[in-house]
């Protein structure tokens, strides 16, 4: 049991995630919700998609991660609330070689790899405290032979999984089987609308063409699509014109991922924003999923829930559920707080950018340790958070990127480095 629960500081979000279980109906789960989730290869933020309907924050029926009799039945016993999205690493092969890959893939084998029986035990032990979103990411997860045994066996056990792919080893059969055996979605990277850029940055001449051929097939057979986009100082010029691809496309959602310098990702340290341009690419977030079509959200940016309150409170609003939707309802880093990761060897991380082995369910239960690590614990405290972090406004909400922190200044509780913001309290003022 965590020894931090009788903190009142300690879980802000829990208001939050109250009211989110009060307004949402039982049976369904929100869209943006599912989008916290974080995974290699800038493979994240799977939703499931509502049945025969595209939509930008709509929420899908049949499903709620984290809302099954096991997770109310952990929370009473631990104060700890349960996973309700797991992002899972099944293999670390892939047939690209990206340029911002965490888990830094290449095609072949890896030694360690969990097998079919180790996965399908620890999916037993999770459903004992969690009915969870799992997605099952890489490398390139299509590259695993079982990988249909290991969906069915989630379905089997009372949890949803979701596919983060490339999209280039899609085919019709491919498609098929992922309706088949009931993948709701698939998410997928394009960081730069033309191909020449993109196959630059993907490291293999024709997968841009072979993605879009791959998301156009997905559709066909009814499988909903996310196009995911890492943005760096590369192509944050292009950030407009790669959404807009993305709505020719006609997917689902456009999520913009903030690079988190892990993995192969550590080579572009010098083509990460700087905290300034970082800010402007979410402010234009902010403007542009006003009119945008599609469920538009960035991710690995948890200041964006600042910037919301801020830009609302600019325009005399308040930022209500009827208003801004699960925009209002849910918070930035939710690592070791809603949201956990596993790699191909089953070790165990808030999330795939945070670079720090709390564990490998090879050796001890994941139920275990997502009860017992400190620094998971630590991380559901906030007012633990250092720095501008700890003294700011806006922690409950945002919080700043636990792995950013982690990567760049080695202590995952320092204050967020790509942060512009200065809280209230440190410019003399009072706090609203």
């Amino acid at each position: 049991m965590a020894d931090n629960v009788g903190n009142a500081d300690a879980r802000p979000d829990l208001e939050l995630e109250e009211s989110l279980a009060e307004e949402t109906p039982e049976g369904t789960v929100d869209e943006q919700e599912l989008a916290e989730a974080e995974a290699p290869c800038g493979h994240k933020g799977v939703g499931i998609p509502a049945a025969g309907q595209r939509h930008g924050g709509a929420r899908s029926v049949g499903f709620r991660p984290g809302g099954g009799e096991a997770a109310h039945a952990y929370e009473d016993r631990t104060g700890i609330k349960a996973p309700r999205i797991i992002a899972w690493e099944i293999t670390r092969s892939c047939n690209l070689s990206c340029a911002h890959c965490r888990a830094a893939a290449e095609f072949g084998h890896y030694a360690g790899e969990l097998t079919l029986d180790q996965i399908k035990a620890t999916v037993d032990d999770i459903v004992t405290i969690t009915n969870p979103i799992f997605i099952l990411t890489g490398g390139e997860p299509l590259m695993r032979p079982d990988i249909w045994e290991i969906v069915d066996y989630v379905h089997e056990k009372g949890g949803m999984p979701v596919i983060g792919t490339n999209a280039t080893l899609i085919t019709d059969e491919i498609a098929a089987q992922m309706a088949e055996h009931r993948i709701p979605r698939i998410s997928v990277s394009i960081d730069f609308p033309t191909a020449e850029e993109h196959d630059g940055f993907r490291g293999q001449s024709g997968c841009f063409d072979a993605t879009l051929e791959g998301i156009g097939i997905a559709k066909r057979h009814g499988v909903g699509v996310q196009v995911n986009m890492t943005v760096t100082t590369m192509n944050a010029d292009k950030v407009e014109a790669v959404h807009d691809l993305a709505e020719q496309l006609g997917v689902d959602a456009f999520h913009i991922f903030m690079l988190v310098p892990t993995g192969r990702g550590e080579d572009l340290l010098d083509k990460e924003l700087p905290p300034e341009e970082y800010e402007a690419v979410l402010e234009w977030a902010y403007e542009r999923q006003k009119t945008s079509p599609l469920h538009f959200k960035p991710t690995d940016a948890p200041h964006y829930y600042r910037i919301i309150r801020q830009k609302a409170r600019a325009e005399g609003k308040k930022v209500t559920r009827e208003e801004y939707g699960l925009d209002a309802m849910t918070r930035g880093c939710l690592g070791g707080i809603t949201f956990g990761f596993i790699s191909h060897v089953g070790d165990v991380q808030p999330c795939g950018y945070f670079d720090m082995q709390l564990g490998n369910v090879k050796e001890e239960p994941f139920s275990k340790i997502w009860t017992d690590s400190r620094v998971f614990n630590e991380l559901r405290d906030y007012s633990l958070l250092k720095g501008k972090c700890g003294a700011c406004e806006y922690r409950a909400v945002c919080g700043g990127c636990r792995a950013r922190a982690l990567s760049v200044t080695g202590d995952y509780l320092a204050e967020e480095p790509y942060c512009v913001y200065v809280p209230a309290s440190m410019r003399g003022e009072c706090e609203t």
